[in-house]
């Protein structure tokens, strides 16, 4: 199978939808001889944050010198995003030979009656025989949808880390923050450490679940805390603390924005409690690794003419995150926004949380077929310049036009829209 093959094998698999359950990944995995069980993981979900999340704890391990995988989706460009070792992605001839290997235990299942496995599914299976096919140590596993019934939970990991809840998904993950929440600490397992960064509601559930399982839980707030510290160039200093290990002090975060604290306060924790099985996981190594991560399209600066900030945020909290991250980074300057959203999403909510008066937004579609039109992500829009362009190329250049030279452009809404909107400003 040739790398274009496996992506066409994977369009073809998206008339399965997304089918939460277990049954299906479990039996494929029975057939493939289990290879998840050949690594130790680390299984990451919540709301925002996760996959920063997810990158830091990978960079972590391989700054403590060890052979570890990363697990993502979506991805910007390319499938081979998701599947990371060493911090490289896999190889396009490796990701072919992945999926090849994994459809011909897909087509003896099918055989055997079973219903057919999701896109996400196969994906899942093809990253476990990978990670054990190289010789992983660990793999950091983030959540694809929730949690309890997402085809990532059939792991055992070392601690399992929740971000944080807010609503999303409420047409599969309940309506309320309390439902949403109990998928997400669907991934805490009994006797595994668990760590969260969620608060009232959500930590009351969470805190539950926990409880029921004999799961020893660390919270944000209760057990350990971390406030944002300024910057220092292109990093995010973060001051973190533990009621175990006390003031261990200030933290470099590759990654801009106060939410980063947040973020990694939860990995500088689920950290330490691999350290207490792991020895190589040393505070100098979490201290390299937090230094060193990099997540491309999450408050990525591209330097230039305008400058160009590239950010996944694709809901109102995460909107929020952006806006506030803007104003701390580039302080008192209007924002040209390239919006782009899918058309399930809160359209407005997002509109109104990130655009403020003086800003500009272009709209575009994003290459997506749940894209909203630009018309209906203008429509509520309060900004008084504002446009709508036909490509992905064209609302960038319209949005650094309109910025000029000394502007920042920042492009957002959707991941479907980032990864080529960075494609594109970045070359």
């Amino acid at each position: 199978m040739t790398y274009e093959q496996a992506l066409d094998y994977l369009a073809t698999l998206g008339k399965f939808g997304i089918n939460l359950g277990l049954a299906r990944i479990e039996k494929l995995l029975d057939l493939m001889g289990r290879p998840e069980q050949r690594f130790k993981t680390v299984h990451v979900t919540g709301t925002n944050g996760k996959g920063s999340t997810t990158a830091m704890l990978a960079a972590v391990l391989g700054a403590a010198g060890i052979r570890a995988g990363m697990y993502t989706s979506p991805h910007l460009t390319d499938y081979t995003e998701r599947f990371v070792v060493d911090g490289e992605p896999i190889s396009r001839d490796a990701l072919a030979a992945a999926i090849a290997h994994t459809r011909g235990f897909v087509d003896a299942m099918v055989a055997e009656g079973w219903e057919h496995p999701t896109e996400f599914e196969v994906l899942t299976a093809a990253a476990f025989h990978h990670f054990a096919a190289v010789g992983a140590e660990y793999a950091v596993i983030e959540v694809g949808l929730g949690g309890l019934l997402d085809s990532t939970n059939v792991i055992i990991p070392e601690v399992s880390v929740i971000t944080n809840v807010t609503l999303e998904h409420t047409d599969r993950c309940g309506g309320t923050v309390a439902e949403i929440a109990a998928h997400k600490a669907g991934i805490i397992k009994p006797g595994v450490p668990a760590v969260t960064a969620a608060t009232g509601e959500a930590l009351a559930v969470i805190e539950r679940q926990a409880a029921a399982k004999g799961a020893p839980l660390a919270a944000l707030g209760r057990d350990f805390s971390a406030a944002a510290a300024g910057l220092d160039g292109w990093r995010q200093q973060v001051a973190f603390a533990s009621s175990r290990h006390g003031d261990l002090g200030r933290f470099a975060v590759a990654l801009l924005g106060r939410h980063q604290a947040e973020n990694a306060a939860a990995a500088i924790m689920a950290a330490l409690v691999l350290a207490d099985g792991d020895g190589r996981v040393t505070l100098a190594a979490i201290r390299d690794g937090l230094a060193a991560v990099r997540w491309p399209g999450r408050f990525e600066v591209v330097p230039g003419r305008p400058t160009v900030v590239i950010d996944g945020a694709h809901n109102p909290a995460g909107a929020a995150v952006l806006r506030a991250t803007l104003d701390e980074v580039f302080p008192g300057r209007a924002v040209v926004f390239v919006l782009g959203i899918l058309a399930d999403k809160d359209i407005a909510g997002i509109t109104a949380t990130i655009v403020r008066a003086a800003d500009g937004v272009v709209a575009v579609k994003p290459l997506s077929e749940r894209a909203a039109e630009p018309a209906a992500v203008l429509a509520g829009v309060a900004a008084g310049r504002t446009a709508a362009a036909a490509t992905v190329a064209e609302a960038v250049d319209r949005a650094r036009d309109m910025a000029g030279p000394d502007g920042v452009v920042c492009v957002a809404g959707s991941l479907y829209l980032v990864g080529p909107a960075r494609n594109y400003a970045v070359l």
